[in-house]
């Protein structure tokens, strides 16, 4: 990332976040990637807004198989390619993912070399950005994604449960 010095990736959580959605040249995008199984084969799912609020999904499967960290990895570049693609120069990146916001910031490191190479195409796409910001959200805030990543596996929509809510409980057998 140090060839580009205007470029700066930061990891903030969502919620303890200044709203800079305000910003006319500020893009959104929210990202997820699943595995299935686990590893498995990968999808990905990314929804991208452009600074006047159009909305734009995209859903693709992963090439070859791998773990739920590379399918997040992969969703991240995803969503990097197709801002840069749109003219993005400042973006803000969530995701349900740690693992991918924390080394998408750089703040964490791996000695996975798969995961490795991964990380290095996330940190040359934030490259060419002014700006780029990860945020960290619960898996029921980042529904839209996960159900593009479902979906590019043929997988079907599984809601995430709110935190404080109660699950319905299990039906006993025979009953």
């Amino acid at each position: 990332m140090s060839a580009h010095p205007a470029h700066r990736a930061t990891a903030v959580p969502a919620d303890r976040t200044p709203d800079t959605s305000d910003s006319p040249a500020c893009w959104h995008a929210w990202f997820d990637g699943a595995a299935a199984p686990n590893p498995g084969k990968l999808g990905l799912g990314v929804v991208l807004q452009s600074p006047n609020g159009a909305l734009t999904e995209f859903s693709s499967r992963g090439e070859g198989t791998g773990c739920s960290n590379e399918a997040e990895l992969l969703a991240v570049c995803l969503a990097l390619t197709h801002a840069h693609a749109a003219g993005a120069r400042h973006l803000i990146l969530t995701g349900d993912s740690d693992f991918a916001v924390r080394h998408g910031t750089g703040t964490d490191h791996t000695a996975v070399p798969r995961l490795v190479a991964l990380i290095a195409q996330v940190h040359d796409w934030a490259s060419r950005f002014a700006h780029v910001e990860f945020r960290w959200v619960p898996r029921h805030r980042n529904q839209t994604a996960d159900r593009l990543s479902r979906a590019a596996l043929g997988l079907p929509h599984k809601p995430a449960p709110h935190p404080g809510k109660a699950r319905p409980a299990k039906r006993k057998r025979g009953a």
